[in-house]
């Protein structure tokens, strides 16, 4: 799965302070600007690996890691938690998991990360984890067939207005996608139905793209990997008959590794 990367909060090189020992005088350091660098410290975010429900993410650095420092912020504005932990000069690239206890139940809108290496060197980024899935009534199509007829139409008029109420409300959060993914029951084989998923996504997402959503859009299809209710093979269960509508910043998990989004 693709994902967006990540946007960069602050990046500082910090000189680690001289050690000091008795004796001679050491010979004077070259000037700074001829001392060589190491490359910046990187810090990354495994997205797959946010759970935000269980208060939890996973943080790599680049370099040996002293710390992991976090804060995160509600839809408000407020700081709902921060916290630091030690990690004792990890390995490079050794997955580092911070937890959090949150001040109040309020929807995470923002988490802001910091690693600090083992050298006094530190790099920030922040993740937005926010997304609202769109209630709806669902689309209905034909056996075997995407194309959306003209008895449906209302209904995608219908969930174009609450996405579009949606997104005024809350555009200052960034730049916002609608993602649409598709699911269907288990009636037929499950490459079919994966593929009919997909086509539905599509033709759904290009509705909307045609009606003038200026957001970018991505779709996907689930097939019946990712039922709303479990049954037997062969079962006709309209309620896994479905198609979600997301809006996010950052691309939501999918369920299925194989899966990955696909820009309109």
């Amino acid at each position: 799965m693709r994902h967006a990367p990540a946007v960069l909060l602050a990046a500082s090189l910090l000189a680690p302070a001289a050690a000091r020992a008795d004796g001679p005088s050491p010979a004077p350091s070259p000037p700074r600007s001829a001392q060589a660098r190491p490359p910046a410290l990187e810090v990354t975010i495994d997205r797959s690996k946010v759970d935000v429900k269980g208060r939890q993410i996973e943080v790599k650095l680049s370099r040996a890691a002293s710390k992991v420092r976090i804060k995160v912020l509600g839809q408000s504005g407020a700081v709902l938690a921060e916290e630091e932990k030690p990690f004792g000069g990890a390995a490079a690239g050794s997955p580092l998991a911070v937890t959090w206890s949150p001040s109040s139940d309020e929807p995470v809108a923002r988490i802001e990360v910091y690693g600090y290496d083992t050298e006094g060197y530190w790099a920030g980024i922040a993740i937005i984890p926010w997304n609202v899935s769109i209630p709806h009534e669902e689309v209905q199509f034909e056996t075997n067939s995407d194309v959306i007829r003209a008895p449906e139409v209302p209904k995608l008029e219908a969930s174009l207005q609450k996405i579009s109420e949606v997104v005024a409300k809350t555009s200052e959060l960034g730049k916002i996608t609608l993602f649409i993914v598709g699911h269907t029951d288990t009636v037929g084989s499950a490459e079919h139905n994966l593929a009919l998923s997909r086509k539905r996504a599509r033709a759904i997402a290009a509705w909307f793209k045609g009606r003038g959503v200026k957001l970018p859009i991505a779709f996907e299809g689930l097939g019946e990997s990712a039922p709303l209710v479990k049954t037997a093979d062969q079962v006709d269960e309209p309620r896994n008959r479905r198609v979600d509508y997301i809006l996010s910043v950052e691309p939501p998990r999918l369920p299925s590794g194989d899966a990955s989004w696909k820009a309109l």
